[in-house]
């Protein structure tokens, strides 16, 4: 029985509401990025797709391809958390809290006592 339910379980990540890829807010030098977010056994990680300029214009920098958090894992009720965040512009590592909300996903890292939030918006599926 159990080793029935441990195979189900990377296969219930990966069939989540959270997978696709994912529009983020403009950061603070005007940038949009695109997140995969993928089933990484039985928890989540996002990995920076693409970046995208004030006029929709791809550009390309030192963070494509990189991972953006690791190690999230479901709560239940639209809810995740645990694991990190890598926060680019400061080059820091915080504590992700994701909260799903149809095709809205409100994404908050704190490290310590600072936190930053933004709203993404899914693209695909």
């Amino acid at each position: 029985m159990f080793f029935a339910v441990a195979l189900l379980l990377p296969a219930m990540a990966a069939a989540d509401p959270l997978v696709g890829v994912w529009k983020t807010e403009p950061d603070r030098k005007n940038l949009i990025s695109h997140i995969k977010i993928t089933a990484c056994g039985d928890k989540f990680c996002g990995k920076i797709l693409s970046a995208y300029d004030a006029t929709g214009k791809e550009v390309q920098t030192p963070n494509i391809g990189k991972k953006l958090f690791w190690d999230v894992s479901s709560e239940g009720s639209g809810k995740y958390g645990g694991g990190e965040f890598w926060v680019p512009l400061i080059d820091v590592d915080a504590v992700p809290q994701m909260t799903l909300q149809g095709d809205t996903l409100k994404v908050k890292g704190c490290e310590h006592v600072l936190c930053a939030h933004q709203t993404w918006s899914r693209l695909q599926s």
